[in-house]
């Protein structure tokens, strides 16, 4: 009985014994995925968090706000995208960054449809309203000059660590701007669109008695806005002009020139009976204004070889407002030959607003 007893033992601590390893490697199998779980939560975590980073930054760089410049200086600046290259949009005379975001009917607007396709920029210059409100830029004395307006571009994108090469796109005063950018720092500009652009050449197609009466209905009458804000901008087109000229050659890039092709022969005369124009104004000014900026608005489409002329756009002067959609195809076809050079050449068409293909490659082919 002993020995069976011994025997019934022995089996019993055998089992057990082995019961006892088998516990001991489950504690060690038990802690090591414990162990591998906190470390897994602890990466999703840290995962996580990096996320909400990113994010909150990606927020915060497609926001709005004022950059300081240097020398006492903020500037207005909003960004929004991501992409290269970032095209930046500079208005007209008075316009700020918010022109960009605005369009007539219910069409989309420039700004936000860019943004779909690759980082888009547009500013304050010092002295453009906003709405009824002052510019959120800091005031400068007026008038201004092209050149001083891309001294503060360039300094603008440089301190908001805006890299380039861009792709400029001006309107009306701002085509001046981004034309005398790209002459001044060619290696930061890729490609430019210019959008019913003001050019030394309007003046070049007057006389000067005509010129006389152009320069005026550039800047309007400053009495009643300079009344209303000091610190308004207004331009010298003439010193303007003079800098353009003096400046080195465009060097060969993607431009396409829209043009306004609403005449403004037939709007002057009910502007001077409306008291809008001054009454001393010739009736058939508009038609003087017509051919001169026909004129210029060819020789901007022979700046490089190969640029594209879009003249039937349907549209009056604010052809970004009228014809959004055509400004937003024409800067993403130049965005494309930016990063795919051989798509310029393949692309020497856009319709038009109106469904008609009208797209004229000039250049003198050198």
């Amino acid at each position: 009985m002993n020995s069976g007893a011994s025997k019934s033992i022995d089996r019993r601590r055998s089992k057990s014994t082995a019961l006892g390893n088998n516990s001991r490697l489950y504690l060690v199998i038990k802690t090591a995925i414990s162990f591998r779980g906190c470390v897994l939560f602890l990466v999703v975590t840290l995962i996580n968090f990096f996320q909400v980073v990113v994010a909150a930054a990606a927020e915060g760089s497609n926001s709005g706000g004022l950059v300081d410049i240097g020398g006492g200086r903020k500037i207005y600046l909003k960004c929004q995208g991501t992409g290269s290259p970032a095209v930046v949009l500079v208005g007209g005379r008075m316009a700020s960054a918010d022109d960009w975001s605005v369009a007539d009917k219910s069409a989309p607007a420039v700004f936000p449809q860019v943004a779909k396709f690759t980082r888009v920029c547009a500013y304050d210059r010092p002295g453009t309203p906003v709405g009824e409100k002052p510019s959120r830029s800091d005031p400068v004395p007026q008038p201004t000059t092209a050149k001083d307006a891309v001294a503060d571009l360039h300094a603008l994108l440089s301190a908001a660590g805006e890299t380039g090469p861009y792709v400029l796109v001006g309107h009306s005063y701002g085509g001046l701007v981004v034309k005398l950018y790209a002459r001044t720092y060619p290696k930061d500009v890729a490609g430019l669109v210019l959008v019913d652009a003001l050019s030394e050449g309007l003046q070049d197609a007057l006389t000067p008695e005509q010129w006389t009466i152009q320069r005026k209905l550039i800047n309007g009458d400053m009495r009643e806005d300079l009344a209303l804000y000091p610190a308004v901008e207004w331009i010298d087109p003439d010193r303007s002009f003079d800098q353009v000229r003096a400046a080195p050659p465009l060097p060969s890039m993607p431009l396409v020139v829209l043009s306004a092709d609403r005449p403004w022969g037939p709007q002057i005369p009910p502007l001077i009976k409306a008291g809008k124009l001054p009454k001393d104004m010739p009736p058939d000014f508009g038609y003087v204004t017509d051919a001169a900026q026909k004129k210029a608005q060819d020789q901007l489409a022979t700046l490089v070889p190969n640029a594209k002329h879009i003249t039937n756009t349907h549209s009056g002067h604010a052809i970004h407002k009228e014809q959004p959609q055509l400004v937003v195809d024409t800067i993403r076809e130049v965005v494309d030959a930016v990063r795919d050079p051989t798509s310029w050449r393949r692309s020497e068409t856009m319709t038009t607003p109106s469904g008609k293909k009208s797209v004229k490659v000039l250049g003198n082919h050198r």
